[in-house]
């Protein structure tokens, strides 16, 4: 990101935007704005004591257009590209009406122009109208200007809150489950996630610039890392993380995410992991057939009812759901596993989950003890995740 755009506007360019007199004008790719425009529009609120904050702000320079949205707690910018800018400018964007315009456009190219009374959306067959906002009122987002911080790949930080973010929980009181915990080591970053009934942790190499603030609360809000995974563009290599005070700050090659951390406690995700080598199974399964096994399971299961009786034992893992009302359902799936007969019951929502973030043509270790203790599944790129029994007296 440049630093032109980074700066802030001076009062030149405040007077000569959106209220003020000289008019903003781009002609742009509608796709790519498109694009861009509903991945920054999910910051903003759809209700606020700040009516401003309920659009997207539209910052052109001479050399890059930046679309800005923020809820006070989570902010984003992300450049566009496919634009050419004939005026620079600034602009505020109605998320409901200019969203849209360019989702019900057919047009190839859109033509923008913001004076002191509004702005003006033309296609080849189409004109609209809209009031303007004055762009000075919108609050500040945060850039990135850190010099010091990690560099992760892009890929697995996707793959990092992908298998993180669906064991969070935002509705706990007691802990701060309602995010991911990120803990910096010296070359590596661990994401945790849990609901007090599960718990997904995966591991992946960082490297450092500079000396980064490394702090063992980083609890970033789910809803961020959801926008993060979003933002982050297929195309992106390399991705740069900071925390500053309270807040992180995540970048890429095209957009820019800050957001307010999560206080209070987060449990020690480490006690939940047993300790290995006294496991009753240990074995090997393939992740498309479990996780076909699994829901053919859970088919006859219900809410007051909703356990699945994974029975190992003669070669052979037996799923059996059963629910009043509702039926029965034994699915058999051969293994490599003769051993003596072990038999816990799991919610197939929780092993549901952790599979389908997966590859199906891979395999993953599952590990159990007994019928009242944890079971661990774990793959080999560093991803655990920790399911809890139910009660068999269901």
């Amino acid at each position: 990101m440049s630093t032109v755009l980074e700066n802030q506007p001076s009062a030149e360019t405040s007077r000569t935007s959106g209220k003020g007199g000289k008019s903003m004008k781009i002609s742009c790719d509608r796709e790519q704005l498109l694009h861009a425009f509903q991945t920054v529009a999910s910051v903003a609120p759809s209700r606020s004591p700040k009516p401003i904050l309920q659009n997207v702000k539209l910052e052109v320079t001479g050399d890059s257009v930046t679309l800005l949205a923020t809820d006070l707690e989570v902010g984003i910018r992300h450049q566009v590209s496919g634009v050419d800018i004939q005026v620079p400018g600034m602009a505020v964007l109605s998320v409901t009406r200019f969203g849209s315009i360019l989702r019900e456009s057919n047009d190839q190219t859109l033509h923008l122009e913001c004076d002191s009374t509004g702005i003006t959306i033309r296609g080849e067959r189409s004109q609209f109208r809209l009031p303007a906002e004055n762009p000075a009122e919108f609050p500040q987002v945060t850039a990135f200007e850190e010099t010091s911080y990690y560099e992760i790949s892009a890929r697995l930080l996707r793959e990092l809150i992908r298998r993180t973010v669906f064991a969070t929980d935002n509705e706990s009181s007691r802990y701060a489950l309602g995010g991911v915990k990120l803990e910096f080591e010296e070359s590596a970053i661990t994401a945790v996630g849990t609901d007090g009934r599960r718990l997904s942790k995966m591991t992946g190499p960082v490297t450092k610039s500079g000396t980064p603030q490394s702090d063992q609360t980083t609890i970033v809000p789910t809803r961020a890392m959801v926008l993060i995974e979003r933002a982050i563009a297929p195309s992106d290599s390399e991705v740069q993380i900071a925390i500053k005070g309270n807040e992180i700050l995540v970048h890429s090659a095209r957009a820019t995410i800050s957001a307010r951390l999560l206080e209070g406690r987060f449990p020690d995700w480490r006690k939940v992991f047993p300790e290995g080598g006294h496991n009753a199974v240990s074995l090997d399964l393939a992740v498309g057939a479990t996780h076909a096994a699994v829901r053919q399971a859970a088919i006859v299961t219900s809410e007051e009812s909703r356990g699945v009786d994974f029975t190992f034992g003669d070669g052979m893992l037996v799923l059996a759901g059963k629910a009043a009302e509702v039926g029965q359902s034994r699915i058999e799936l051969p293994i490599g596993y003769n051993g003596d007969e072990l038999t816990l019951t799991l919610d197939p929502r929780f092993v549901t989950d952790f599979l389908k973030v997966l590859d199906a043509e891979k395999t993953f270790t599952f590990e159990a003890k007994d019928g009242e203790s944890a079971a661990v599944c774990k793959t080999d790129d560093g991803y655990g995740y920790v399911i809890m029994p139910l009660s068999r007296d269901r």
